[in-house]
């Protein structure tokens, strides 16, 4: 998981929505719980901004250089499948987000 260190290089700002509550965030929020000490620990001038709203559908939010961003939905995807959204988004890749 030697990605987890570069997030910095690609990445100017990581933003992750999700409910206190729903069931549908439940593995956003164990994602969090489980890997937020790690991701800030390898990248400590990377913002990571956690934002809680009830009713919201989990998403993760990758900004990069020039304002460009990129959202991925999270409702359904496993932890290892969440891990797996941010590496693709660190590497600069990951679908744009459809809403």
């Amino acid at each position: 998981m030697a990605w987890r260190g570069q997030l910095s290089r690609n990445l100017k700002e990581l933003r992750i929505l999700f409910s206190p509550t729903s069931p549908s965030s439940s593995s956003t929020r164990a994602f969090i719980e489980n890997n937020y000490k790690d991701l800030k620990t390898k990248n400590p001038k990377l913002p990571i901004l956690i934002r809680e709203a009830t009713g919201i559908e989990p998403q993760l939010w990758a900004r990069y250089d020039l304002g460009v961003e990129r959202g991925i939905r999270l409702e359904g995807l496993s932890e290892e499948q969440i891990s797996k959204a941010l590496e693709d988004l660190a590497k600069g890749g990951g679908a744009a987000f459809k809403g």
